[in-house]
């Protein structure tokens, strides 16, 4: 055989096996049967507590609604990103428009492998690669809260993504990359509980690092500047360092921290604003004990400078 076709033959093979092993690499990840068998009847007490946590309101319930209205969770919120508009599901007990027919293990998948009932790739935007440090029984109390609120009739709109990021079955490869069941930040032996307490809870439910860390040009954050603040999502805006490097909140006590947690106010009597509204709404409906295991958790993690460009000056 000709030299030139012996050199084309190999790489159609190398080809072909490399399409083969990126198929198989990108293959939809369930839970193991390990982890689903420690997934028990939940507590719907307790799961209103992680319905806060997790701030399921924030991107399933109308934009400011107030009260009993952010219960009904029928999708709709739109995330306008460089990689297109993302839509929040229809989340409400509906049997057929939203998650009124998941089980507990199909919550589980969803929250912590990224995995729809169907088998597919959920997007990220939905932030499973923090509620994938969750613990399973609070994923089955979150189940039990679930189903004490109203279903919603109504389909939420399409996700708007141009290729290739509307090809779902890629995202099976990112997730080899940024879906990581540890913790973030990791403290010696011997670290105080609330510390411990705290990091679940930013980590975890709380997601915070989805918002406050930088990302990479392909989505995933940057670990390494974990919780520095970040160019944000929408917009030019940027959110802020939450860390007690330069920039961030270093100079604020952890009662400080756990005040405006649970008030709005910072140390200034400034008052939040902007996305971190509706986290604060949230953050107030946790315990006592929670917002200060939050900010002991703050205090306790490793300094940054701000992770997003300075602010150019401005010019007359």
């Amino acid at each position: 055989m000709p030299l030139a076709k012996k050199i084309g033959l190999t790489v159609v093979v190398l080809a072909v096996a490399a399409g083969g092993a990126g198929w198989v690499l990108s293959a939809p990840a369930k839970l193991d049967d390990a982890t689903l068998a420690e997934i028990k009847p939940g507590d719907a007490e307790r799961g209103r507590r992680i319905f806060f946590a997790g701030g399921c309101a924030s991107c399933h319930a109308k934009p400011k609604a107030e009260g009993d209205e952010r219960f009904k969770l029928g999708g709709g919120v739109e995330l306008k990103t460089a990689f297109g508009t993302f839509v929040a599901p229809n989340i409400s007990q509906d049997k057929q428009d939203g998650i009124g027919a998941w089980s507990v293990g199909d919550l589980a998948n969803a929250m912590m492998a990224g995995v729809s009932p169907t088998g597919q790739h959920l997007y990220p935007a939905f932030p499973y690669t923090s509620y994938a440090r969750m613990k399973p029984a609070d994923i089955a109390d979150l189940h039990a809260f679930l189903k004490t609120l109203p279903a919603v009739a109504g389909k939420a709109p399409d996700h708007r993504l141009g290729f290739p990021f509307n090809i779902r079955r890629g995202l099976g490869l990112w997730k080899l990359l940024y879906l990581d069941r540890k913790p973030v930040v990791d403290f010696p032996a011997g670290a105080p509980e609330t510390v411990e307490a705290g990091r679940y809870l930013v980590e975890g439910p709380g997601h915070c690092g989805e918002c406050h860390t930088p990302r990479d040009s392909t989505g995933g954050l940057k670990k390494p500047e974990w919780l520095a603040g970040a160019v944000a999502a929408e917009g030019s805006g940027v959110v802020p360092n939450i860390t007690p490097g330069q920039g961030g909140i270093g100079n604020w006590s952890a009662g400080d921290i756990a005040g405006y947690l649970e008030t709005g106010f910072t140390p200034e009597f400034d008052t939040v604003g902007g996305a971190m509204v509706d986290v604060q709404k949230n953050m107030a409906e946790l315990t006592p004990e929670d917002r200060a295991a939050i900010a002991a958790y703050l205090k306790a993690v490793p300094a940054h400078p701000n992770g997003y460009p300075a602010k150019k000056p401005a010019t007359n």
